[in-house]
């Protein structure tokens, strides 16, 4: 089976590190699999195919369409629309271009199946009318959220064979907008080898964060998350200022790890913007700043307390699930597609989205009682074997492969 995977950008987000642990899956449990992958930029994405035996290549998407997105525009008025259309004006004329080299990049590669992992490849699927292949849709976001991308996706729903959703909140609400195509729930997974519990190292992370060596016996509570605005890290600054207001003593310091990772326009903090709101809560000295980590796994080891904060939605969440599978005490908003496995108390603390005060409460309970940091750590690393194992995502996916490929089934 020839399958050609398209992913707008080559950063490694969410939706890019579960699209490697599904190749990496996919080698493994079928080995004869003929696993193409193109990209619309650059970056680590492209590297870490090609080592997994995967024919990934660079079909460079131009800037004014790789920068272009409606994500930040949920709840704006007319003036936020208006400046989207200004940066609409070039596009036709790059798009057109870039349908036809796509056209024939796909052409070439003769593919029994496409699998589109991002909502920008998800637009691009009328470069492939006409071809007699099945489309596979992964859907990781919102789209009834957002408004351009809801209405674009509907006119192009024709084109789309099946949708995979990533939970259950978000494969609700494709249906709503993809109508008749049909919608199959895969939850993320992740390598819970890789993303074991082991000893960390703590004074690592106040290196990366441009801190002093901390004391002994130090708690370190943090988020890891892309600047995007929405991931909840000005909740996170304030509940910690909060906390350290309530416990002024208390052995603790604060981190937030990430980076701005993708181009959309106007949707992602600076660093300078999050350095400003420290100031602004008198965080100085208690918060760091840590860079995108292409290795994870030593970061949620070195954190005792993991947060996850998130002010709106959360279609998935796949730093929840690789804290969880690290064994990590968690503090999770109840509104992400990972805490549909969860259990409140028993493998993590949930609290509601953009819930500072919350926020604060959950942070302190932890910090004040080791006795239910290891018992939620130990649960954790229970339910991410049993529910988010990336051999049980692929499996999955695979099976959905099979089904169509067998059937012949192309829009």
């Amino acid at each position: 089976m020839r399958i050609l995977f398209l992913n707008p950008v080559g950063v490694l987000g969410g939706a890019e590190r579960a699209l490697l642990d599904l190749l990496a899956c996919l080698r493994r449990l079928e080995p004869t699999l003929s696993l193409h992958l193109l990209a619309g930029t650059e970056g680590p994405l492209l590297d870490e195919a090609r080592a997994l035996g995967v024919d990934a290549r660079l079909l460079p998407l131009p800037e004014q369409l790789s920068a272009l997105g409606d994500s930040g525009l949920r709840g704006q008025g007319a003036r936020a629309l208006w400046g989207l259309a200004k940066g609409l004006a070039p596009a036709p004329g790059l798009l057109t271009g870039y349908l036809r080299e796509l056209r024939r990049e796909v052409r070439a590669l003769r593919p029994q199946l496409i699998h589109s992992n991002g909502i920008k490849t998800h637009l691009l699927s009328p470069a492939t009318v006409g071809l007699p292949v099945p489309r596979v849709w992964h859907i990781h976001d919102f789209i009834g959220e957002r408004p351009l991308v809801r209405q674009a996706l509907r006119g192009l729903r024709p084109l789309a064979t099946l949708a995979i959703a990533n939970s259950r909140a978000v494969g609700m609400d494709a249906r709503e907008v993809l109508g008749s195509v049909p919608v199959q729930v895969v939850y993320n997974g992740v390598d819970v080898e890789r993303f074991a519990p082991a000893q960390g190292e703590g004074s690592r992370l106040d290196a990366l964060a441009g801190l002093p060596p901390a004391p002994e016996g130090i708690l370190r509570i943090g988020l890891v998350a892309t600047y995007a605005r929405w991931k909840g890290q000005e909740v996170f600054l304030e509940a910690a200022a909060r906390l350290l207001q309530q416990r002024p003593g208390l052995p603790a310091r604060f981190y937030l790890v990430g980076s701005p990772l993708y181009r959309t326009q106007d949707s992602q903090y600076s660093e300078e913007e999050l350095r400003g709101r420290m100031s602004h809560w008198g965080l100085g000295g208690h918060v760091g700043l840590v860079p995108f980590q292409r290795e994870p796994e030593a970061v949620y080891r070195a954190l005792d307390i993991f947060v996850h904060a998130s002010t709106r939605r959360e279609p998935f969440g796949l730093t929840i699930a690789e804290a969880l599978a690290c064994g990590r005490p968690a503090i999770i908003s109840r509104a992400s597609g990972a805490a549909e496995l969860l259990t409140e108390g028993v493998d993590a603390l949930t609290l509601p989205s953009g819930d500072t005060e919350a926020l604060a409460r959950a942070m302190r309970q932890l910090a004040e009682d080791p006795a239910l940091r290891e018992r939620l750590g130990q649960a954790a690393r229970r339910t991410a074997v049993e529910r988010f194992s990336r051999d049980r995502y692929a499996r999955e996916i695979l099976d959905i492969y099979r089904s169509l490929v067998s059937a012949g089934d192309a829009p």
